[in-house]
C-alpha cells in the first residue's frame, strides 16, 4: 500500500520530472510533504503562485519537458490563472495539482442537491474555473481513479497541440491509501498520420512548382514539433525565404541565408515588405492571429496563394482567414514528407526573388539612424546593442511592452539563443518569474529584460532568484511609467492617467531594492555608458539588476497604424504599410504586387 500523494510523485518520477514550482498550504500539506521528500524532483519554492506557473512555463519551453506545478486550494489556485491562460494560448505543457478541502466539504459534493457558492473553508471549485483554458481539468473523488487521471492528464498535456492540464486533489484523498495493483491506466487513443497527408504534400509541391515568389512563415509549431531545423534546411536547399512570427522569432538566427525578417503589426518593415509581395505563402504551425494579420485582414497575403499546415484543425476554420490548402497534420509528419517530396521534382530557382528579400533587409534596418543618435538612449537602440552582445545559445526572457515590442524588432538573433515571450496573453509580470524557471532548466545565466512597470508585477520573485543564486541578469527598463499605455492615451485622449509619478504611480529605487535583495546593482545613465556597463552586468557572477534610464518620449515605430487623410478620413494600412509612413514613391518601389485600395 503506498499513499496517494507518494504514488503521485512516484509516478510523475517515473515519467522524469526533475523540477517542481510550489508555494506551500495547508490544502496541499500532503502533496507538499510528499514531493519535499522526493530525491528526485527538486523543489523550487516561489513566493506567489502566479509565479510558480509562469516560471514552470520558462522551464518547460527551455527543457522540452512538462512543467509541474503544486498550489493549494481556493486563492492559490485562482493566483496561477494567469500563467495557465498564457499556456493555454501559446501551446505550453504544464501539469498542475492543486489541493483541495475534504471531498465532503466541497461544493462539488453536493452538486445536484445544493447550489452553493461555498462550503469548506477557503474552498473553490477550482475545476470549473480552469476548464475553459485548459485540455483536460478533474477532480479526484475516488482514490482508485488516481493513474487513469495522471495518464490522462500528461498525454493530453503532451500530444497534439500542447497545453496545460489541472488535477484538484481533495485532502482526504491526498492521505488515501491505495494499492498500486488495483489502479487502472488510462489507455490512450492511437494517433498516425492522415493516409490523405502525402497527396496534400504533393499538391503543396505542385503549388510551389508554380509560384514565382513563395515564402515559409515558421511559426510556434515548429519549436513544439521539433522541425525547425528542418524547415532551415527545406528552405536553404531550395531557395524559398523565410519569416518568422513573435512567438517564435528565436528560432531562425538574423545571419541565416534567406531569412527575410520577423512579420505582424509590430513586425519588422522589410519582413512584412517580403510576405505581402508573395504569391505563395506556406504557413507551418503559426494560428495567424489578430496581432499577426491586423484588422485590415482582408488585405494579408491578398496576391498570395496559402498552404497552412497546423495540428489544431480549429485554427484552421478561422472566420478572417482562409486557405487554398488546409492540412490538418503534425508538423513532425509533414516536414519529412515535404523534403522527400520536394527531393523528387525540380523547383523552380527562386534567385531573383531571394534576392528582392534580401535587399528588403538592408534598406529598412532594424535600428534607424535616428533611434541611433537620439539625445536619449532609444530602446530599439539599447535592445540591438544588448542582443548583439550575448553569446551564442544565451536565454533571453521578455516582458510585456518595451522590452518584447523592441526585442522583437531590433534584437539580433544568433544560433541556439532563445527569447521567449508571452505572447497570446500578453502579461505584465512574465519576465521575471519566467527568467527563473529558464534558469533552473539550464543551469545557464538568463538575460531578463523587464520594464519598469513589469518588473512591479513579481518583484517578489527576487527572493527567489537570491535565495537560490539563479544566474539572471535583470535589465530594468525605465522609460517613465508606462510606455505603451502612455503613447495610446496621448493618441486618443490627450491627457495622461496612471502612467507615472505625475499623474498618480510611483516606482521605487532599484538600488534600495538590490541591497535588499543582496543582488548587484548597476546603472546604465545614458547612451556612452551603454557598451561598458553591459559587458560589466554580462560578466557578473551571480544575479543582477541594471537599471537602464530610456527616453521617456519614445515612439514605438514602425508599427500598423490608422492614416488620417486630409478630408478627415481614417484609413486602415495592409500589414506592408506601417507608420512612421514612408513617402509614397518609396513605399511604392517595395511593391511588386498592385497597393491596396484605400476606398
Amino acid at each position: 500500500m503506498i499513499k496517494l500523494s507518494d504514488y503521485i510523485v512516484k509516478f510523475l518520477e517515473g515519467r522524469g520530472a526533475d523540477t517542481v514550482f510550489l508555494v506551500t498550504g495547508g490544502g496541499a500539506m500532503h502533496l507538499n510533504d510528499s514531493f519535499g521528500r522526493s530525491s528526485k524532483i527538486r523543489n523550487v519554492f516561489c513566493h506567489h503562485e502566479q509565479a510558480c506557473a509562469i516560471a514552470a512555463e520558462g522551464y518547460s519551453r527551455v527543457s522540452g519537458k512538462m512543467g509541474l506545478v503544486n498550489v493549494t486550494t481556493g486563492p492559490g489556485g485562482l493566483n496561477t490563472l494567469t500563467g495557465v491562460m498564457g499556456q493555454w494560448t501559446d501551446s505550453v505543457p504544464v501539469l498542475y495539482i492543486s489541493g483541495q478541502v475534504r471531498y465532503d466539504t466541497t461544493v462539488e459534493s453536493q452538486k445536484g442537491r445544493l447550489e452553493m457558492r461555498q462550503l469548506g473553508d477557503q474552498e473553490v471549485d477550482i475545476v470549473s474555473v480552469v476548464k475553459p483554458l485548459t485540455k483536460f481539468a478533474a477532480m479526484i473523488k475516488d482514490p482508485k481513479d488516481i493513474r487513469w487521471m495522471l495518464e490522462r492528464a500528461v498525454r493530453e498535456a503532451t500530444s497534439g497541440r500542447p497545453g496545460p492540464v489541472w488535477i484538484d486533489v481533495p485532502h482526504n484523498i491526498q492521505s488515501a491509501m491505495i494499492d498500486e495493483k488495483a489502479l487502472n491506466g488510462f489507455q490512450p487513443p492511437v494517433m498516425k498520420p492522415s493516409p490523405s497527408l502525402r497527396d496534400q504534400v504533393r499538391q503543396a509541391i505542385k503549388m510551389l512548382e508554380e509560384a514565382k515568389r513563395p515564402i515559409v512563415v515558421c511559426g510556434q509549431g515548429t519549436r513544439v514539433s521539433g522541425t525547425i531545423e528542418q524547415v532551415k534546411e527545406f528552405c536553404h536547399k531550395h531557395h524559398v525565404p523565410v519569416v518568422t512570427t513573435i512567438s517564435n522569432f528565436d528560432s531562425i538566427p538574423d545571419d541565416l541565408p534567406g531569412y527575410s525578417g520577423r512579420i505582424g503589426t509590430v513586425g519588422q518593415r522589410a519582413g512584412n515588405f517580403c510576405l505581402q509581395n508573395s504569391d505563395l505563402v506556406l504557413f507551418l504551425g503559426t494560428r495567424n492571429n489578430i496581432r499577426q494579420i491586423s484588422y485590415t485582414w482582408k488585405h494579408f497575403c491578398r496576391a498570395a496563394k496559402r498552404i497552412a499546415v497546423d495540428i489544431d484543425q480549429t485554427e484552421l476554420r478561422k472566420p478572417y482567414v482562409s486557405y487554398d490548402l488546409a492540412v490538418h497534420s503534425d508538423l513532425r509528419y509533414f516536414m519529412p514528407l515535404l523534403l522527400s517530396e520536394a527531393g523528387k521534382v525540380k523547383l523552380p530557382a527562386w534567385d531573383e526573388w531571394w534576392e528582392w528579400c534580401a535587399e528588403r533587409r538592408r534598406r529598412f534596418p532594424v535600428v534607424t539612424e535616428e533611434q541611433r543618435s537620439s539625445p536619449k538612449l532609444n530602446p530599439y537602440h539599447f535592445a540591438f546593442e544588448l542582443t548583439k552582445g550575448l553569446p551564442e545559445g544565451a536565454l533571453v526572457s521578455l516582458g510585456n511592452g518595451t522590452a518584447s515590442l523592441c526585442v522583437f524588432q531590433s534584437g539580433v538573433v544568433k544560433e541556439d539563443q532563445r527569447a521567449l515571450i508571452n505572447s497570446g496573453c500578453a502579461a505584465m509580470g512574465y519576465d521575471i518569474p519566467a527568467s527563473v524557471g529558464m534558469a533552473v532548466a539550464s543551469g545557464k545565466e538568463v538575460f531578463c529584460l523587464s520594464g519598469d512597470g513589469s518588473f512591479q508585477m513579481n518583484l517578489q520573485e527576487l527572493a527567489t532568484i537570491s535565495y537560490n543564486r539563479l544566474p539572471v541578469k535583470i535589465f530594468y527598463l525605465d522609460n517613465g511609467g508606462y510606455a505603451s499605455i502612455r503613447q495610446t492615451q496621448d493618441n486618443f485622449f490627450g491627457r495622461r492617467r496612471g502612467i507615472d509619478a505625475s499623474n498618480g504611480i510611483g516606482f521605487p529605487d532599484t538600488e534600495g531594492l538590490a541591497k535588499a535583495y543582496g543582488i548587484s546593482h548597476f546603472v546604465i545613465k545614458d547612451k556612452k555608458d551603454m557598451g561598458a556597463v553591459i559587458k560589466k552586468v554580462i560578466g557578473n557572477k551571480g544575479p543582477a539588476i541594471c537599471h537602464v534610464h530610456l527616453d521617456p518620449e519614445h515612439i514605438f515605430e514602425p508599427k500598423l497604424s490608422s492614416e488620417r487623410k486630409p478630408d478627415g478620413r481614417l484609413i486602415s494600412k495592409p500589414l506592408e504599410d506601417m507608420y512612421p509612413f514612408l513617402p509614397r514613391d518609396v513605399f511604392k518601389e517595395n511593391m511588386i504586387i498592385e497597393p491596396a485600395s484605400e476606398d
